[in-house]
């Protein structure tokens, strides 16, 4: 009897691994096409590049216009001059990718970290992830253009992993020396899209962060703003957009007060940002 358990059991093991890296095989076969669908869509955007073709113009009575292509010599590729990070709101790393490698979504970024620490670069920096949406932060306002978009394995509900943000703080050094990133252009998706996205959260370590020279946040010991200090000035100083006034309030209120969602400042809110309106 003993021996029919055994090897019942060894045949449930040997099953379970063969079902297990089948499972594997699909999960690395379903990447492996994705990997090839952005190999082809770089290659096509590399030939793009590498066009020599003149411009093509005519005047108002149909004759062209003299003109050649002569290559500079003086260029390089564009760099990311911000980092926004994201939370996923999704409800695991697999379906964040999966949203990420299907085209209907329509939404991408360029790294995902989950709570485990791990690190997934979907993008090459240099290239321009679909992650901002409709968003602005002081003039610019195509951030997709401008920025590396990072997501956060979390729902929006729960706290941040510690591993999680251990390995976001070393790839913050790392893009912030490759691509010489001003301390202050470390900022979160709601900050650029207020009253739209509230993401990363009011849970989001962002003092943390700061001490380590990403973003900027308030001092422990806080100033009282002046009386006749305009709140809707800072904030537009500090970059947000002010176009309703409420929403960024409560963006502000998000990152930097991290107590309450609410779109009314207080004195303590004042306080907050005054001390942080002269960082910037």
């Amino acid at each position: 009897m003993k021996k029919q358990y055994l090897l019942l059991l060894i045949i449930a093991t040997v099953f379970a691994a063969c079902s297990s890296k089948k499972k594997i095989a699909k999960t690395n076969s379903a990447y492996d096409a994705t990997n090839q669908v952005y190999t082809g869509h770089a290659d096509t955007l590399s030939q793009m590049m590498l066009a020599t073709n003149p411009a093509i113009l005519v005047d108002s009575t149909g004759k062209a216009i003299p003109s050649e292509f002569i290559g500079t010599v003086n260029f390089n590729l564009r760099k990311p001059n911000y980092v926004i990070i994201h939370y996923t709101a999704q409800d695991s790393v697999p379906q964040t990718l999966r949203t990420f490698t299907t085209v209907k979504p329509q939404v991408s970024a360029h790294y995902v970290i989950g709570k485990d620490g791990k690190i997934i670069h979907m993008l090459n920096d240099y290239m321009r992830a679909w992650h901002a949406g409709v968003s602005k932060w002081g003039s610019v306002t195509d951030m997709n253009s401008s920025s590396i978009g990072i997501e956060l394995d979390n729902k929006g509900n729960e706290p941040f992993s510690q591993p999680q943000i251990n390995s976001l703080l070393l790839l913050l050094a790392k893009l912030k020396k490759d691509y010489n990133i001003p301390t202050a252009n470390f900022i979160g998706h709601g900050d650029i899209a207020p009253g739209r996205k509230p993401d990363p959260g009011i849970r989001f370590p962002w003092e943390q962060l700061a001490q380590k020279g990403f973003g900027f946040y308030s001092d422990m010991i806080i100033i009282p703003a002046p009386a006749n200090f305009d709140s809707a000035t800072a904030l537009r100083l500090i970059g947000y957009d002010i176009s309703n006034l409420p929403a960024a309030i409560g963006a502000f209120k998000r990152h930097f007060v991290q107590r309450e969602e609410s779109t009314r400042l207080t004195q303590f809110d004042l306080d907050v940002l005054y001390n942080v309106y002269k960082k910037y």
